[in-house]
């Protein structure tokens, strides 16, 4: 005879919002030069080359800008199409 099996359903973090969107941040690096900036911007998001220029500004003057948001997925990918092309970049839940 065994003992009868008891399972406990994991608990599930019902305060995150999944309908809230993701944000992509790029971060200022001392390595890249700002007209790749805004060259990776306008070649992974399509940007116009003001905007991308305007983001890569916000990029280098504030130290960071938002770049896209999102689904988390979404965001992930940005994130790691970011870094493939060598700039810091993370995500975060748009507040």
């Amino acid at each position: 005879m065994t003992a009868p099996l008891t399972t406990r359903d994991p608990k599930i973090d019902s305060t995150e919002d999944l309908s809230r969107p993701w944000k992509v941040i790029v971060w200022d690096d001392p390595i890249n030069l700002m007209s790749y900036v805004a060259y990776v911007f306008r070649k992974l998001f399509g940007f116009s080359e003001e905007k991308a220029h305007r983001l890569m500004l916000e990029v280098h003057n504030d130290g960071r800008a938002v770049v896209t948001s999102g689904p988390k997925e979404k965001a992930e990918m940005d994130v790691f199409r970011l870094h493939e092309h060598g700039l810091w970049a993370t995500m975060e839940h748009d507040s």
